[in-house]
């Protein structure tokens, strides 16, 4: 299988009409929910940068481990010494952009898919992907009863979470190198493709409205102890067995005008990567810890244990994956061919990825002159 045209795939694109409804790349949900009053205390006695506090927004999901590990852990506050973090939880890609747009927000972890549309919509004025977050956690679960092989998914219902998302790109690709045929706008088609909230995809799993699922973790594996089973894991569809689902953008207003602020998270980030990627095991008792924080309720082992070693962690953005991503959304007719050229500044990444002794990392040719 090739690079250009693995057999299938994803991190929201659709036509510029629909932009809005394609902001939810790591679609968790449709709602926003701010966590404004968290607050991580500052290092007594450590040197403020150049701004008081950094506004960082993330999902309250597996896929955002980073953040929730390295705030959880005081990891990334560690780097930033007398200047806060000011944390922000959100359920949806769109909420997250329009709290960057409006200023609200300044440094964000979010999928590749919002970022997209978010940045083709200002015409490349308003974010910058600064780094990578994680790779993975994209599962193709069914009912074992009504469906066996792949090709038996053929006339059955299956959900994304959301018209036009990662995931719903990447089952749209998939089927279209089955050589079956959908509307990207209804979902109909060879394949029914019922765009649902991951929210309520296992109630809908247990009801008989759907026969299975394209969705990214923890809904996978909470389909799966609802006696579904994965059939597909996407990431055994890429080359290297790497893909992006989380990316950490930057208002570009912030990174003009704090750099040193951005490259201490950025430091913080690559920390804690190295630190979940060293200890597993602490890594995701402390993320089940920051969920049962923001949400109440923490995941049973039945479902973390499983989602936890889909994900991977990483610096690096793969950014070839996100090019791939977006010739799909084009291929799929949901969106026209976008300028992409300017997204990416990986300059304090690799600057601080030199420092640690890493290697840099690649942009794609899609970097800021």
């Amino acid at each position: 299988m090739s690079a250009a045209r693995p057999v299938t795939l994803l991190r929201a694109l659709a036509v510029t009409a629909a932009l809005p409804l394609l902001l939810t790349a790591c679609g968790y949900g449709s709602d926003a929910k701010k966590d404004d009053d968290k607050t991580n205390v500052a290092a007594t006695g450590g040197k403020k940068l150049s701004a008081d506090s950094v506004r960082i927004g993330y999902f309250p999901n597996l896929t955002h481990a980073t953040a929730l590990v390295g705030i959880k852990e005081g990891l990334i506050q560690k780097e930033l010494g007398a200047t806060t973090i000011k944390a922000q939880t959100f359920n949806a890609g769109p909420s997250e952009i329009e709290a960057l747009n409006g200023g609200s927000l300044d440094i964000g972890f979010i999928g590749p898919s919002p970022s997209i549309n978010a940045y083709v919509k200002s015409k490349g004025s308003n974010l910058r992907i600064v780094s990578g977050a994680a790779s993975g956690g994209v599962k193709l679960v069914v009912n074992p009863d009504k469906i066996k092989t792949l090709d038996d998914l053929k006339g059955k219902k299956i959900a994304t979470p959301q018209k036009g998302n990662t995931q719903d790109v990447a089952f749209l690709n998939w089927i279209g190198e089955k050589g079956w045929t959908v509307d990207p706008e209804s979902g109909k088609g060879d394949v029914s493709v019922v765009r649902t909230d991951n929210k309520v995809t296992p109630d809908a799993y247990k009801s008989g409205s759907i026969d299975g699922a394209w969705v990214p973790e923890p809904t996978a594996s909470k389909l799966v102890a609802e006696g579904a089973k994965v059939l597909l894991d996407e990431t055994s569809l890429w080359p290297d067995k790497k893909f992006v689902i989380t990316n950490v953008i930057v208002s570009q207003t912030f990174l003009k005008d704090h750099p040193d602020v951005v490259e201490a998270v950025l430091t913080g980030t690559v920390k804690t990567n190295a630190w979940i990627t060293a200890n597993p095991d602490q890594a995701k008792a402390a993320a089940n810890a920051a969920l049962k924080e923001l949400s109440g309720k923490a995941l049973k082992p039945e479902v973390i244990d499983p989602a936890w070693k889909s994900i991977q962690v990483t610096d690096d953005p793969l950014a070839a994956t996100l090019k791939t991503q977006s010739a799909w959304a084009v291929k799929a007719g949901l969106i026209k061919e976008p300028e992409l050229a300017g997204i990416y500044d990986l300059t304090l990444l690799n600057k601080v990825l030199k420092a640690a002794g890493k290697p840099a990392v690649p942009d794609a040719g899609l970097g800021a002159k």
